[in-house]
């Protein structure tokens, strides 16, 4: 087995049970693993059943609609939840130029709104958002 690509900061040890559902879908789709673990600390906190007062669920925090259309069948498995948004991060990597900070403000405001924009959103929300993820990569 490979060692944990989730820094020990990150989660508190029951949550190294996903890393190899990120392992995975970060080899499968060429994301770092450390961007995919930083959004599930983001988002959920490592709690495979969270659900958001909008509605995303589960890890990544899919929405409904996102989540069946990168593959999720059920948004609360950690698995298909994990791999469902690493193949949507890695849209948003591409459709960016994998400009990680314009990728994970789309991840957390949108596609629209980061267009709308032209870069990072002036959400109170999404730039601290941004600034999380980036700390935790710089760790």
């Amino acid at each position: 087995m490979k060692p944990s690509v989730i820094p020990k900061s990150i989660f508190a040890k029951p949550a190294v049970i996903y890393d190899d559902f990120i392992r995975i879908s970060s080899e499968r789709h060429k994301v770092n693993p450390k961007i995919i673990a930083a959004i599930i600390h983001c988002e959920s906190s490592g709690n495979a059943n969270a659900q958001s007062p909008k509605g995303a669920q589960g890890l990544m925090q899919l929405m409904p609609a996102t989540a069946k259309r990168f593959g999720a069948k059920d948004a609360f498995d950690p698995e298909e939840n994990i791999e469902a948004g690493t193949r949507y991060l890695k849209f948003l990597l591409d459709r960016y130029n994998n400009n990680i900070r314009l990728a994970v403000a789309a991840y957390n405001a949108g596609e629209g709104a980061v267009d709308k924009y032209g870069g990072i959103p002036p959400y109170p929300e999404t730039i601290a958002y941004v600034d999380k993820i980036q700390n935790i990569l710089e760790e």
